[in-house]
């Protein structure tokens, strides 16, 4: 059974992403709707609020099983999930490419938090909203122990 996003990670995303049952640009520029749903959006789009929690949960769970074959070592639950978090956030396909994803796949599990923090850019502008969500998932990475011992970094 594939592994899903804890409750502290769906509500870090609901928080986040905010529910807007009609379809907007991002700062990104991109059509969204619902829970930061993408896929299809076209403008003057609407959805009720179930609509937007099924599309959540069938993105987090796309997400979840992008982020289960790209992470290589073990993570805990909170960790799993603010990955998740993250990875729904930027995409997979920026998490399969990041320097984040190479140093926790080593091991470096303490090297996360701070690599979150240089993701809080969208268009080339420092967005306050995105550096509270990378604290935010970074706090709910620390709220448990490593379930792998960390390596040394050389």
């Amino acid at each position: 059974m594939p592994r899903s996003v804890n409750p502290a990670g769906l509500a870090l995303l609901r928080q986040f992403e905010g529910l807007r049952l009609n379809a907007y640009r991002c700062p990104a520029g991109i059509w969204t709707i619902g829970y930061g749903h993408t896929r299809g959006v076209t403008p003057r789009q609407t959805v009720t609020d179930e609509e937007a929690e099924e599309l959540l949960i069938q993105d987090v769970s796309i997400t979840a099983a992008a982020v289960e074959v790209l992470v290589q070592v073990t993570l805990n639950d909170n960790q799993f999930s603010a990955l998740c978090c993250f990875a729904f956030n930027v995409g997979t396909g920026a998490l399969a490419g990041s320097t984040l994803l190479r140093l926790l796949n080593r091991g470096w599990y303490s090297q996360v938090p701070a690599q979150w923090m240089r993701w809080t850019k969208a268009s080339g502008r420092d967005l306050p909203g995105l550096r509270a969500r990378r604290i935010a998932e970074a706090t709910l990475w620390a709220q448990s122990s490593p379930t792998k011992t960390e390596r040394n970094i050389p």
